[in-house]
């Protein structure tokens, strides 16, 4: 079982271009697990407390955001095993200490072309994610 941790962003498009990107991985949908992961810095998201507000009652089925939905549905669809995880906290910390939690094979993202000064302002989960995972990783880059 090739056990593959696919972060999820805000963007559907980026999202289900991702999901279509592990459908094509080489192998059958039996031999693929994927965990979605959607990470939230911000502790005030209406989607994150929506979601943990469901847990709390109990529902095991509580509303994804958008995004994770859209690769969920993608990836449900082709066969293959999906768990979803909302975190809160730094972005990049989760990605790398989730993909360590599940062992995963290899990370697939989905990154935004930034220009330079916008990557030393802002920063890249993508760069961070790129330079601390001791595991392979897969980039896919948009525009959007």
């Amino acid at each position: 079982m090739h056990t593959i941790l696919l972060p999820i962003d805000e963007s559907e498009t980026r999202s289900q271009r991702a999901a279509r990107t592990v459908i094509d991985l080489p192998g059958g949908p039996e031999e693929k697990a994927v965990v979605l992961l959607n990470v939230s810095e911000e502790t005030k998201q209406p989607w994150l407390q929506e979601f943990e507000s469901q847990r709390a009652e109990g529902r095991d089925d509580p509303e994804l955001p958008a995004s994770t939905e859209a690769a969920r549905t993608l990836l449900a669809e082709a066969g293959i095993d999906v768990d979803t995880r909302l975190e809160r906290g730094d972005i990049t910390e989760n990605i790398l200490a989730v993909a360590e939690e599940i062992d995963a094979d290899s990370i697939v993202m989905s990154g935004r072309k930034k220009s330079a000064t916008g990557k030393v302002l802002f920063g890249s989960v993508t760069q961070s994610v790129l330079l601390s995972a001791d595991r392979p990783v897969t980039v896919l880059m948009s525009d959007d």
